[in-house]
C-alpha cells in the first residue's frame, strides 16, 4: 500500500498552466506505475497520463496529447502533472493513482487496474 496525496490544484484562465503534484508515502515508490486521473460534476473518471517506474515510458488521453507532461522524481517519492494551454473543459478533479508494477516500461489508462488513489485536487479553468 502506498498514501497519495495531490496538490497545486487551483483557478486558472483558459490558457494558462498549472502543474499538479502527488506526493507518495512509503519506501517503494519507485515499484509502482502511477496514473493520472480526472473527474468532471456528473461525468464518469477519465484518464490522463500514465508514467511507468523509472519513467521510461509515458502513456496520455488524446484529449491532452501535447499540452500535458508527467514525469517523476522517485528520490522524492513524488509524481507530477504539467498541464500548458489550459482549456474550460479540463475542468476537474485530478487524482492520482498508483499499482505496482513487475516491469519496468507498464503503463496502463485503465483505472480498474490501479490500487491506491489519493482525494484529488480541483483544477478549474475559466473561459
Amino acid at each position: 500500500q502506498v498514501q497519495l496525496v495531490e496538490s497545486g490544484g487551483g483557478l486558472v484562465q483558459a490558457g494558462g498552466s498549472l502543474r499538479l503534484s502527488c506526493a507518495a508515502s512509503g519506501r517503494t515508490f519507485v515499484s509502482y506505475t502511477m496514473g493520472w486521473f480526472r473527474q468532471a460534476p456528473g461525468k464518469e473518471r477519465e484518464f490522463v497520463a500514465a508514467i511507468s517506474t523509472y519513467g521510461g515510458n509515458t502513456r496520455y488521453a488524446d484529449s491532452v496529447k501535447g499540452r500535458f507532461t508527467t514525469s517523476r522524481s522517485n528520490a522524492k517519492n513524488t509524481v507530477y502533472l504539467q498541464m500548458n494551454n489550459l482549456k474550460p473543459e479540463d475542468t476537474a478533479v485530478y487524482l492520482c493513482a498508483a499499482v505496482l508494477s513487475s516491469t519496468p516500461y507498464y503503463t496502463t489508462s485503465r483505472a480498474g487496474d490501479y490500487d491506491n488513489w489519493g482525494r484529488g485536487t480541483q483544477v478549474t479553468v475559466s473561459s
